[in-house]
């Protein structure tokens, strides 16, 4: 073990336990778990990883669970988490340092049966209600990619749920992959609108200002990566159609 390795783990895990920030919702993503209908607890992508990454630094590891990745980056710099894994973009990156992406990811919207929205376009019309969650990488692009009507938000992906089931959501804006799970919990009919309105990589992500702890995260994804971790995981999460991020990938 090289004399920085210590320090690196010191700084990544002050306590000693690797505490995982996860966002839990009903519609599983690259970043997104949801609850063993058994047990309740968390299970999917980001836990599989967060086992991955204890079990290889010989730490404990402990899941803090939010119902956004929203309210995972506003929970960074109080330290109530270690690391976390969740899609990038610049205003996130304002409060937490993103290191190697193992996911890349497309955001698209879901409309309900009946709608008569066909098209990415359609949503952007004056009354069109479009929802995404709020403080999320993908609630922001949604919102700059209209023009004439504004983007809804809700806290949780069950409190969208809920907006689509008592008919004050038009369209719905997650990933393609949360999407495609959410559909089926919905009435028959739910369409899930080809293309996207953004691109890009779902990473594990530190507090600001821990360099070492980001570089030894990093290499620890880069090593998932390498050993076909990532993509059992992904599979395992039904997620067979998600896209393993290149090695060495920079968010």
């Amino acid at each position: 073990m090289s004399k920085s390795k210590p320090a690196a783990r010191q700084e990544l895990a002050p306590t000693g336990t690797l505490r995982v920030a996860v966002a839990v919702s009903p519609a599983p993503s690259a970043s997104f778990a949801t609850r063993d209908p058994a047990s309740g607890m968390p299970k999917g992508v980001a836990v599989d990883l967060s086992a991955h990454l204890a079990d290889k630094l010989g730490m404990a590891c402990e899941l803090v669970v939010y119902p956004s990745s929203g309210e995972i980056t506003e929970a960074a710099a109080a330290g109530a988490w270690d690391v976390a894994f969740m899609p990038v973009d610049a205003e996130r990156a304002k409060q937490v340092d993103f290191g190697a992406a193992y996911a890349l990811v497309e955001s698209t919207y879901l409309v309900p049966a009946g709608s008569t929205i066909r098209k990415l376009a359609d949503v952007d019309r004056p009354g069109v209600r479009p929802y995404g969650i709020a403080n999320t990488t993908t609630a922001r692009a949604a919102a700059r990619s209209l023009k004439n009507t504004t983007l809804l938000t809700a806290l949780s992906v069950d409190e969208l749920i809920a907006l689509v089931e008592a008919g004050k959501a038009d369209a719905v804006a997650l990933s393609r992959e949360s999407l495609t799970s959410l559909a089926v919990k919905l009435a028959p009919g739910a369409r899930i609108l080809d293309g996207h309105f953004q691109a890009t990589s779902v990473a594990i992500a530190v507090p600001k200002g821990r360099p070492a702890a980001l570089a030894l995260a990093s290499a620890l994804i880069e090593g998932a990566k390498a050993a076909g971790m990532v993509r059992r995981a992904l599979d395992q999460a039904g997620l067979v159609n998600a896209t393993v991020a290149p090695s060495v990938f920079k968010p």
